[in-house]
């Protein structure tokens, strides 16, 4: 079946809306819709030329050749997919469009694929592949679950080059009616595992199926495949020990085959930590196998400035203060992450306003969620962000967790709260305030009194 055009239901998620730029990019007629809430997507599509509707109805389904779905806002059961199917349009999920769209027969050509899982540090080991292939010339295709990223000018492209990088997803692709885990849908040449946590207790029982779930993907590559990963990573070891394929490992251990240290030996990052030390070395490696010079793939890096919600920078408040944006919602991620702004800026005060993601996640991590915030002076916790694929949990209290955190701990349910709160505080120059959450946290900082 030949696709000339695609509608998509929900097409402001992060993970839709690079598909939406890919497909138009490519020459398809696309629509879309979803609701009124800004989302950090919004100004790509706007800039690609993609208008959403607003709200779902059945009159949004034209005479489309596709419809692509999440599994927020209802799924297959969505009233646009269910008059998608009462058409006889074929519908598919966001993680198989993925799939799909990296294998090429839908644009009538053939790439060679390079995937991005794990736990933590996908968008932006994804983001530094795709920098590093555009850079140095090979116009690679890619998707990426974030907004805006400055070195690539979007979260989507569909290029005229060989490759098709992908961030791999390790939910599940409809938690209604399809329990696939989205990054199976991907068949890459390249895959990377950045690192195996406990994080979704809504998917997985426990950490060992969860890395399972990882193994399995691991197995689907090819004879003459590569599996790059993270060889510092406990999980990852007891993976490595059953997976029998080409692989690579990187990491600060002098047992790996790249070590960081020498790796990126005198080079600066623009961007800080030594998670984004990690991820600057997975890329090193791709770009490596793809045949890309080495001080041309340094270059790249250097020049990286990071992505969307990734310790972003958002501007100084009008008292002075620094403010930044995080995307980390995982104990490890927020730990490490406030580390790397400790280190940065050992001498300010950081105050970090968290607001939870997911009342399951929140209720099975809640002792290392209330270990996670030692880098910090002070931490502002707000309700939890309930995703849509859940229903509240009355036994996670927020109040608990901000006892569990201690003396440092306030608890702000709001964020209209929390935004009185700062532009009330005048926090000088001297401080660092971060926004963290994987919800809608990031809305505070438009309220915030800035500077202009």
């Amino acid at each position: 079946m030949i696709i000339r055009s695609i509608h998509f239901v929900g097409i402001k998620g992060v993970g839709m809306t690079p598909l939406a730029i890919i497909a138009k990019e490519a020459g398809m007629k696309i629509s879309g819709s979803d609701i009124a809430d800004e989302f950090i997507t919004d100004a790509v599509l706007k800039k690609a030329g993609i208008i959403p509707m607003v709200g779902f109805l059945k009159a949004h389904i034209g005479d489309v050749d596709l419809v692509i779905i999440t599994g927020a806002h209802g799924g297959f059961n969505n009233i646009e997919a269910l008059e998608a199917g009462r058409k006889n349009i074929k519908v598919i999920t966001q993680g198989e469009a993925v799939g799909i769209f990296m294998d090429g027969t839908i644009f009538r050509r053939k790439f060679t694929g390079i995937s991005v899982t794990g736990t933590h540090g996908k968008t932006t080991t994804t983001a530094m592949i795709a920098t590093v292939l555009k850079d140095c010339g090979l116009d690679t295709s890619f998707v990426i679950g974030t907004g805006n990223i400055q070195s690539l000018g979007s979260s989507g492209h569909f290029g005229k080059g060989e490759y098709f990088v992908a961030e791999a997803d390790e939910y599940m692709t409809e938690p209604n009616f399809d329990k696939t885990i989205k990054h199976m849908w991907q068949h890459p040449k390249i895959a990377v595992i950045t690192n195996i946590e406990f994080d979704h207790p809504d998917v997985y029982s426990s950490l060992e199926n969860t890395r399972k779930g990882f193994l399995k993907f691991a197995n689907q590559l090819p004879k003459d495949g590569l599996l790059i990963t993270c060889g510092d990573d406990p999980q990852v070891k007891k993976l490595l020990s059953e997976f029998k394929g080409r692989k690579i490992t990187y990491g600060f251990d002098k047992n790996n085959n790249f070590v960081v240290n020498e790796v990126l030996k005198d080079i600066n990052l623009s961007v800080f930590g030594d998670h984004n030390r990690l991820n600057a070395t997975a890329a090193y490696i791709v770009g490596l196998e793809v045949g890309l010079p080495q001080e041309k793939i340094i270059k790249s890096l250097m020049q990286f400035r990071g992505s969307k919600r990734r310790s972003e920078f958002i501007g100084l408040l009008s008292s002075g203060a620094m403010v930044y944006d995080d995307y980390a919602h995982h104990p490890t991620e927020i730990r490490k992450t406030l580390k790397a702004f400790r280190k940065k800026f050992p001498k300010s005060k950081i105050v970090c306003i968290f607001q939870p993601h997911t009342y399951s996640r929140t209720k099975s991590l809640f002792e290392q969620f209330g270990r996670s915030f030692n880098s910090v002076d002070v931490v502002i916790l707000t309700n939890i962000y309930s995703s849509l694929r859940e229903k509240p949990d009355p036994t996670v209290s927020m109040p608990d967790l901000t006892k569990k955190i201690g003396p440092k701990a306030l608890f702000l349910p709001k964020l209209s709260s929390v935004v009185k709160y700062i532009n009330n505080q005048n926090f000088g120059k001297d401080f660092i305030l971060i926004t963290m959450g994987a919800g809608d946290v990031y809305k505070v900082n438009a309220k915030l009194k800035m500077q202009n």
